[in-house]
């Protein structure tokens, strides 16, 4: 005799109610067992290196801070990589942009 829908739903009600699916209770769907500690982004947040220090204006002429912002080919580190935070990111971009066309900082090397 073949199932029905119904009787399919029943029994996926059952085992719910049951809780066990196969030796999966407790267990992660991926596999492993993982604790939940806390929620997403509950981490301890540091500042950037701008904020740390209370900079308001990330100045164009400062080029050693603004050279750790650089790859070695002249690319800007994204904020994750640098650590800054958005803000501050736009403004050293538009430093560095500043001092490229100052000529204080290479577009490439």
């Amino acid at each position: 005799m073949e199932k029905t829908r119904r009787d399919t739903t029943r029994d996926r009600e059952r085992t719910a109610e049951r809780g066990d699916q196969r030796g999966t209770q407790g267990k992660d769907t991926r596999g492993g067992n993982r604790r939940k500690t806390g929620f997403a982004g509950s981490r301890e947040q540091t500042q950037c290196r701008f904020c740390r220090r209370g900079v308001k204006y990330v100045d164009y002429k400062d080029v050693e801070t603004l050279s750790k912002l650089l790859t070695n080919r002249g690319k800007i580190y994204s904020r994750k990589r640098s650590g800054n935070c958005a803000g501050c990111q736009r403004k050293a971009k538009k430093a560095i942009k500043r001092a490229r066309y100052m000529a204080l900082l290479p577009f490439t090397t």
